[in-house]
């Protein structure tokens, strides 16, 4: 069964590690930089005209930035359009194609893109926005035709417009028709690795990896070593053969040991495999040539504070906040739980006291009413979060479920039942209240309440599910109507099937009925998802029942070694005296 929802903590490291300052992304969809502000966007210098601004240019300019200014963006842009015809400037054309866009009309911004990308071919930013205009099949062949000619015009740059391609055609949701259009504009270009690699991009994308696998093995043949060919390879290795990707990015940086983006890129796939400690490692490497990279220093300090090191994990927290990380108030709110985990309460409390409103800022006040509660003063928790439900009105629900938490912690199950029940007058609908006042009806023997609440929620919530697996699980555990138990929770495990907590209701729901076997696979299932104490009680007792008893008093055993604190465990262990 799901446990009662607890207050927001830091977001589960590993996620965090995986998407954080960018170090998620790989080569599929790699570009060149970013071309300085006076180049084209095509990474060539642009070639504007040398226009005149002639006495009816600039009236004509004139009536279509007042029209703009006025909202007719419509008129604007036919403005801008009709201008950028007559003058063949890139320039106006893109004016008219930004302001048909904002227009919202399709035709009109299809005209007024592909006049932008036929006077200015090497603009990704033309190719992207006539590739997202180009609906029918003719319009397609309009822009194949259009791009043609634009690489034919490239020269030396070819190489950076091929890399450009992909990113280009990205807005035509059809990827299998982009494989094509890449296939056949590559086609010429065959010699240059970059062609190669436009092909693999175009063919991972339309889900073919044996393909992109081919195509890459064509660019490094081409170019040995190519940091965005390899890092691409190992990621379809990596995926095709968990650790066969790790391997090809480990030899490469022992090869190239300043190799920036492979190694990030070798991290973070050792983060997703649940290997640490040598993601630490490689993370570390680039640090000491970076010392300041942000990216890096995140990446590092969440590392240490997964793997337990808190001096580690606060010195280079607090050395982001000293180099403007652009999210400060998280870096604070794990400062603060580093200093928590250290028994540090009130370094804690000034941690989380700096943190503005904003995204955090909630959580954050929880974290206080927690601390303060932590050090006997329950009542002044519960006046810190009641006074900032008073400033806060529409987080109100947030703080009185907090509020409801502290007193359940504090075993004071009839009070956080009286909270959540005068919440729940004033929002007699809101899902979380009815959610977590039904779980509470249950703690204090009101069957009848939690249920009918638990039921209400369904009816307006027909797909929350663990308000089915919640009103299922009590049912098994009271022993009560299996039938209907199981048919609640398999419809929560419909609408959240790989949900442990649902998963360890289903195999409970089992071993009531008898179904040892079935019970069994289950928790093991939901045990392997999660390493819950509350499963490892029922996994433990099942494994009991079937006479396995050495197995199941190790389960037990390592999971209070985990959770010393569980109440559950102690239970089930005094229960069966292993």
């Amino acid at each position: 069964m799901k446990p009662i929802s607890r207050l927001v903590r830091p977001a589960r490291l590993l996620a965090v590690l995986l998407v954080s300052g960018g170090l998620l992304a790989g080569a599929v969809h790699a570009q060149q930089a970013e071309p300085a502000p006076d180049e084209g966007d095509g990474g060539k210098a642009a070639d504007y005209p040398a226009q005149e601004l002639t006495p009816q240019i600039l009236y004509q300019l004139m009536l279509a930035e007042v029209a703009g200014a006025r909202g007719q963006a419509v008129m604007a842009a036919q403005s801008y359009l009709d201008l950028a015809r007559r003058t063949r400037d890139p320039r106006i054309a893109r004016r008219a194609a930004e302001m048909a866009v904002f227009s919202r009309q399709a035709d009109l911004a299809g005209d007024a893109a592909r006049l932008w990308l036929e006077l200015e071919p090497a603009s990704l930013q033309a190719q992207q926005l006539a590739s997202g205009t180009a609906a029918s099949g003719a319009r397609v062949d309009e822009l194949q035709a259009k791009l043609a000619n634009a690489l034919a015009r490239q020269g030396d740059t070819i190489g950076p417009a091929l890399m450009g391609l992909n990113r280009g055609l990205a807005p035509i949701p059809d990827k299998a028709l982009v494989r094509r259009l890449v296939t056949q504009l590559t086609e010429p270009y065959l010699a240059h690795p970059e062609a190669h690699f436009a092909r693999a991009n175009a063919a991972y994308v339309a889900g073919d990896a044996v393909a992109a696998a081919a195509a890459l093995d064509g660019a490094l043949s081409l170019r040995p070593d190519w940091e965005q060919a390899v890092i691409l390879q190992a990621q379809l290795q990596q995926e095709a053969s968990p650790g066969k990707g790790i391997d090809t990015l480990r030899d490469y940086v022992a090869r190239h040991p300043d190799a920036r983006e492979p190694r990030i890129t070798l991290a973070r796939l050792l983060v997703a495999a649940k290997q640490f400690g040598p993601a630490r490692e490689q993370f570390e490497h680039i640090l000491k040539r970076a010392p300041d990279d942000r990216d890096v220093v995140h990446a590092v300090g969440l590392l240490a504070m997964q793997q337990g090191d808190g001096n580690a994990a606060e010195k280079h927290f607090r050395h982001l906040l000293s180099l403007g990380f652009g999210d400060p108030d998280t870096i604070r709110m794990y400062l603060g739980q580093l200093a928590e985990d250290a028994r540090h309460p009130d370094a804690a409390l000034g941690w989380y006291k700096a943190v503005e409103p904003g995204s955090q800022f909630v959580a954050a006040q929880g974290r206080i009413a927690q601390v303060l509660a932590g050090r006997g003063k329950l009542a002044e928790a519960r006046q810190h979060l009641q006074a900032a439900a008073r400033e806060a009105p529409n987080e109100r629900v947030q703080y009185v479920l907090a509020e409801a938490q502290l007193l359940r912690d504090a075993n004071r199950n009839e009070d956080a039942f009286a909270v959540l029940d005068e919440a729940l007058r004033a929002e007699p609908e809101n899902p979380d209240l009815l959610y977590e006042s039904a779980l509470m009806a249950e703690r204090v023997g009101r069957i009848e309440v939690m249920e009918g609440r638990l039921r209400k929620l369904i009816a307006l919530k027909p797909d929350h599910a663990h308000a089915y697996n919640a009103l299922g699980y009590s049912l098994a555990e009271r022993g009560q109507r299996l039938d209907e138990a199981e048919t609640l929770i398999r419809k929560a495990l419909a609408l959240a099937p790989d949900d442990p907590f649902i998963i360890d209701s289903l195999g409970w729901t089992q071993y009531r009925r008898g179904q040892l076997g079935d019970a069994l696979a289950s928790l093991q299932k939901a045990f392997g998802l999660r390493a819950d104490p509350e499963i490892a009680a029922h996994l433990g007792e099942v494994l009991w029942m079937l006479g396995r008893r050495d197995e199941a008093v190790r389960t037990w055993r390592d999971a209070a070694r985990a959770h010393p604190e569980s109440t559950v465990l102690a239970d089930v262990i005094k229960k069966f005296k292993p």
